[in-house]
């Protein structure tokens, strides 16, 4: 059993059998966190009909997980990298097994979102004490970065195949199965990682900052809360408030982090040249990925009219080019211009919305092609300015870079659903005509729920119309990431001299 800490290491040694056959285990948490995103998307029915939640109930099982990740990602960063990776991962994969026991046995509304909540935690533990891991076990800046690669391709793949799954096990068992998924997977995890994976902390790591912890999360929630409720209901008074707040929140943070040696986001994480900069763009590679979601899922329902299983299956096939792109990717970045292929991905992403921006009324080749070319984009991206940052930033910091980047993820994802989402919303409804009942001109779900031929007709004409432009302004926006790419990340350097 490995049961020493690793404080210091030597760069450029490169790993072995033994670091990779820990990478595969370590990729296990990745995939069931990234899965729970999606896991409820076939069992909300059986839940309705087993715990008849109410309106509200219901989204709240939908979205504690994802608010509960997003808000603890920053602390949780901080927290592994002072008491130990390893030990973190392990206390989180025991902790996401009791949710999960907890989410499938529940008998009321509120235990199930008591324990997604417990899950969203384990996750915020499980994420940047990983990728802080890889980090520190390849020192290799070749390995490294193919493993960075690997891990990128994983995520982007867990998404879909979490709904996939899902769908599996529901024609199977009962709706508590989607979550007993995770405990067979964290039982091996909590077996082989003490064996398999060093234990890496910072060394010098200072007093935990027990303050930072409530502004943290209350500069991130209020913001991800309100933009994602923008994108679901449209933006108000009360959303606009609540994302004010957040980011008020996030001012005395910030001013609180510049001021304290101790601080929970270290001040040397930004002085390697290419951390922002890959924060940044990793956001709006996740914008980009995210927002697409918003309507081709719609498009796959609403307007070809496939049941949610077939659209998830079909959704699937994109990701067979995703996990290709960000092996290639870094293998291409190793012989040239890193800032070069980042910028390549960015123009590739920007094609594929292009691609999209052709779609019809009954255009389900062009959508796949154009989802697998913007999807190989973005995770081009993704892989290779994740690894800049965390090869930037010094390793024994490793775990709170590695929840910056993710804390940006859920910050990009949820602002392109609700930018891209409000720019498809517009377009929906200056189509449909005056005359047109309320619920159909808002949605094209609400069109279809109207059963009127011609209605529905015009309903998805409109929608197909407002995917169009929404692909459009998204291939504007990755067109200025290739900019800032090339003009952000031409002196960037990849590899830190020493350190974990």
């Amino acid at each position: 059993m490995t049961t020493s800490t690793s404080t210091a290491t030597t760069p450029g040694e490169r790993a072995g059998r033994r670091e990779w056959t820990a990478f595969v285990v370590l990729l296990l948490p990745l995939l069931l966190v990234s899965m729970d995103v999606s896991v409820l998307f076939f069992a909300i029915p059986s839940i309705d009909r087993d715990l008849a939640p109410s309106a509200t109930q219901q989204l709240w099982i939908f979205d504690v997980y994802a608010f509960a990740l997003a808000g603890l990602l920053i602390t949780m960063g901080s927290l592994g990298d002072r008491i130990g990776r390893r030990r973190l991962l392990m206390a989180g994969a025991f902790a996401f097994s009791a949710a999960s026991v907890g989410a499938a046995y529940a008998s009321s509304p509120e235990m199930l979102i008591a324990a997604r909540a417990l899950l969203g935690i384990g996750g915020a533990t499980l994420m940047p004490s990983t990728m802080g891991l890889v980090r520190n076990m390849f020192r290799d800046e070749r390995q490294r970065s193919q493993a960075v690669g690997i891990w990128s391709g994983a995520m982007a793949g867990g998404i879909a195949l979490g709904s996939v799954l899902s769908g599996f096990m529901l024609g199977h068992f009962w709706w508590g199965s989607v979550f007993l998924i995770n405990v067979p997977a964290m039982v091996l995890l909590l077996v082989l990682v003490p064996v398999l994976v060093p234990e890496f902390k910072d060394p010098a790591p200072g007093r935990f900052d027990f303050l930072s912890v409530p502004l943290s999360m209350g500069s991130v929630l209020p913001v991800v809360y309100g933009v994602k409720e923008s994108a679901a209901h449209g933006m108000d008074t009360r959303n606009g408030l609540i994302i004010l707040a957040g980011l008020a929140v996030g001012l005395v943070f910030v001013r609180r982090q510049r001021g304290r040696d101790d601080a929970m986001i270290s001040r040397e994480l930004f002085r390697g040249r290419g951390f922002a900069a890959g924060i940044g763009l990793n956001a709006l590679a996740s914008f980009a990925m995210m927002g697409s979601a918003f309507f081709t899922t719609q498009y796959l329902q609403s307007v070809l009219g496939m049941s949610t299983m077939e659209a998830a299956l079909w959704s699937l096939a994109p990701s067979l080019a995703v996990g290709a792109a960000a092996p290639a990717a870094t293998a291409i970045a190793q012989r040239t211009e890193r800032s070069h292929v980042i910028c390549a991905g960015f123009v590739i992403a920007a094609a594929g919305f292009g691609i999209l921006a052709l779609s019809g009324t009954d255009s389900l080749w062009v959508l796949l092609v154009g989802s697998a070319v913007m999807s190989s984009g973005i995770v081009t991206v993704m892989a290779l300015v994740s690894d800049l940052a965390l090869s930037t930033s010094p390793p024994e910091k490793a775990s709170s870079a590695a929840s910056l980047l993710e804390t940006g993820q859920e910050f990009g994802g949820a602002m392109g659903m609700a930018l891209l989402g409000a720019v498809a919303t517009a377009v929906y409804t200056a189509d449909m005509p005056d005359s047109a009942p309320e619920v159909a001109r808002k949605t094209l779900p609400g069109a279809l729920s109207t059963g009127d031929g011609s209605l529905i007709s015009v309903g998805r004409e409109a929608f197909v119309h407002s995917m169009q432009y929404a692909s459009v302004a998204g291939a504007l926006l990755l067109l200025a990431g290739a900019v800032l790419a090339v003009t952000r990340l031409r002196r960037a350097v990849l590899s830190r001299p020493s350190g974990v």
